[in-house]
């Protein structure tokens, strides 16, 4: 179990160094529909929208060196806002996203 568990910070590590940006958001409330327009929407934007454990969310971000508020904010239902492309595109898709359906609530960028 600690092969996968190391295996899946490897790959977060690489996810936020690759990435210009980093969302964390509470997707609490959201019904599996309305997550997968999320992830549909961000798609199209170059970004990708993934559940970790916060635990290795926030080992993750320790090995990558993020500022430690980043697991401050790593409690409740966590997921991990990632992308290949400009910052703007991303932020302007869970902006209106959540101003439509009032989730999933920013916890830290």
């Amino acid at each position: 179990m600690k092969e996968e568990k190391n295996f899946m910070i490897d790959h977060l590590v690489q996810k936020v160094n690759a990435s210009p940006f980093l969302f964390v958001v509470d997707y609490g409330g959201l019904t599996v529909d309305k997550f997968e327009e999320l992830r549909k929407r961000l798609r199209g934007a170059g970004a990708e929208l993934h559940v970790y454990k916060n635990t290795l969310v926030k080992k993750a971000a320790e090995r990558a060196q993020l500022p430690a508020e980043i697991g401050a904010v790593l409690t409740g239902q966590t997921a991990v806002v990632t992308g290949e492309k400009d910052v703007c595109a991303a932020a302007k898709v869970m902006k209106a996203f959540t101003s439509e359906f009032e989730r999933p609530k920013m916890k830290a960028g």
